[in-house]
């Protein structure tokens, strides 16, 4: 999962404190662990994003550097949780759906 992010970005902070150092310890973070990338910035070598992320934070769930979804903006660890959660759920489906159209 990429995370774009900006100095003096608050909820980029709030996500730091409340999010960040649980997330490799989770099914989650396993899943996806996390790259960051500053705002404005080109992204990460081997990422793809559909389009600019509007403001920050943005995560985006990345499937071997392909965009599969994001969530735009971080309204707290309650809301976080499940949303990202159903991203990274959904990109794995599309990940099976695509290997299951390519087998003969």
């Amino acid at each position: 999962m990429l995370i774009v992010e900006q100095p003096g970005c608050h909820y980029c902070a709030r996500f730091d404190d409340e999010i960040a150092p649980k997330w490799p310890k989770t099914d989650e973070g396993r899943a996806a662990p996390l790259q960051r990338m500053r705002m404005g910035a080109q992204p990460p070598e081997g990422v793809t994003l559909d389009s600019p992320p509007p403001l920050t934070p943005t995560f985006v769930v990345l499937v071997d550097g392909a965009e599969h979804g994001r969530l735009i903006g971080y309204p707290g660890e309650d809301f976080f949780w499940p949303m990202i959660a159903q991203l990274i759920e959904r990109a794995e489906m599309d990940v099976i759906a695509d290997q299951a159209e390519a087998t003969p």
